[in-house]
């Protein structure tokens, strides 16, 4: 397990929250590391979830959001766009397709789509591409502080 450890797996051992880490091979070449994970894994993607940094004017947030769903930028404010990659990647001190909610460089104000309460337990990156980790959405949210409400666009384009 020691190899495995990530600031992510720390800060969950350190709260006392019951979680499973689940390994895979990444595919470098992976178009979404979300989906690749769910596949990998033989989940279904409603039970595995994608961190994403967006700013909202200067501030940046964390969405948590389905695998294979979109975020809907539009509820989060009309200035709201995903960071750049080396921003969130200084910010959290993970790297992309590896960037988790949990155990951040900075703790930043964290959101989870609300069908995660869904779900008796959710996936989402463990710290580094090819490792995830499974925990009870009210863990996640009580970890992080995060609010929870819907994130994800309506696959017919509107929010709802």
């Amino acid at each position: 397990m020691a190899g495995r450890a990530t600031p992510a797996t720390r800060a969950a051992r350190v709260a006392g929250i019951p979680f499973t880490l689940h390994e895979y091979v990444h595919d470098p070449v992976a178009d979404s590391y979300a989906l690749e994970a769910a596949t990998a894994l033989g989940l279904e993607p409603a039970r595995v979830f994608k961190t994403l940094v967006v700013t909202v004017g200067e501030e940046l947030t964390v969405c948590i959001v389905p695998a294979a769903d979109s975020l809907d930028l539009r509820a989060l404010g009309k200035r709201a766009q995903l960071a750049p990659t080396d921003r969130a990647e200084r910010v959290t001190g993970y790297v992309a397709g590896g960037i988790s909610p949990l155990g951040q460089r900075r703790a930043l104000p964290t959101l989870l789509d609300d069908s995660a309460l869904a779900f008796e337990t959710i996936h989402v990156s463990a710290g580094r591409r090819g490792l995830e980790i499974e925990l009870a959405p009210a863990d996640l949210v009580a970890l992080t502080r995060a609010r929870v409400r819907r994130l994800r666009r309506d696959p017919r384009g509107s929010a709802s």
